[in-house]
């Protein structure tokens, strides 16, 4: 009986060897590595000032301090911190001078990044719904969508987003890991944690369903209806002008959609995750790093206020 324990003691401590991960990155040539390393850094440089000139032309200029610019100022701050939370460490790791993760780090960027893509995603619902009630009320859109609620709602995106991930990286967190150590990805991602796992990961699958279904397919479910809303009031309107205008206010929000809910669904609302790791990598890559970069650039472009409230910047310059 004494054997047995000391042989199970030994057996558990096996299981506990692995304190960090070593990242691989993308494979390739010196050369196709620096390459990537400098798309990867003028991404980076160009997401944060686009994003971070979307916060301050809304802040600068009086007639944009609306639910809607609020909303997507909340938009542009998370995609900031979203990008941040990668770029960085995966330059380090296509250089080689930052390959290692510890365990702790790697728990702590998936709970950052699926927390921000959860927040991502409730945010994008309460944006359409916005929408809906300035396109199908416009009359009362004032009264309905105030600034009250408005910061009830992003305020719940936030607190929502974190809360509904805090349980998946705790259930990640007390997988075991017996070796090896080496993570096909420039990040830690849940697909990779299992994948690497030497203990039961049916659990945190299921447990990855769940909360993407809830939070995925959910709020697309709401973003959704309300479009189909705002295309019914839409084509009801009598002059093409009048059509026009109104769909030119949700069109830059529905491009941003159909961009983030197609590379989503595709990482995370799926039966098993262990599965396809290198199109989840360039998928990934897709996601949280060239997805930051198009927003505010989509946003300039298809919306007529954000365009003028630009060029009297360049003005005054």
């Amino acid at each position: 009986s004494l054997q047995v324990n000391l042989n199970t003691s030994r057996h558990t401590a096996n299981r506990t060897d692995v304190e960090e991960f070593i990242l691989l990155g993308f494979p390739g040539t010196w050369h196709s590595q620096i390459s990537l390393v400098v798309a990867f850094a003028l991404t980076y440089s160009l997401t944060v000032v686009g994003n971070a000139s979307i916060i301050a032309l809304v802040w600068m200029n009086s007639n944009l301090r609306t639910p809607m610019y609020f909303f997507l100022c909340n938009l542009s701050f998370l995609e900031i911190w979203y990008t941040t939370g990668v770029v960085p460490k995966a330059i380090g790791v296509m250089l080689g001078s930052s390959q290692t993760i510890s365990f702790s780090a790697c728990i702590l960027q998936l709970l950052f990044l699926l927390s921000l893509g959860s927040t991502e995603c409730f945010l994008l619902s309460v944006m359409a719904y916005d929408r809906y009630l300035a396109i199908c009320y416009p009359l009362r859109y004032s009264s309905l969508m105030n600034s009250v609620l408005s910061t009830r709602l992003a305020l719940s995106s936030w607190l929502g987003g974190f809360l509904a991930v805090s349980v998946l990286a705790f259930l990640t967190s007390r997988l075991t890991f017996c070796g090896p150590n080496v993570i096909n990805h420039f990040l830690c991602d849940i697909d990779s944690c299992l994948a690497l796992s030497c203990s039961d990961t049916w659990p945190v699958e299921l447990a990855t369903f769940l909360v993407s279904l809830i939070v995925v397919v959910a709020s697309c479910v709401v973003t959704l209806v309300s479009y189909l809303y705002i295309i019914s009031t839409i084509l009801r309107i009598q002059s093409a002008h009048g059509r026009k205008k109104a769909f030119s206010t949700c069109s830059a929000h529905l491009s941003v959609v159909t961009i983030w809910y197609g590379s989503t669904m595709f990482l995370y609302v799926k039966p098993s995750a262990q599965k396809s790791l290198d199109l989840n990598k360039l998928v990934n890559t897709f996601n949280t790093v060239v997805t930051p970069l198009l927003n505010p650039f989509i946003y300039t472009l298809r919306n007529k206020e954000v365009k003028q409230a630009l060029g009297r910047a360049f003005q005054k310059r």
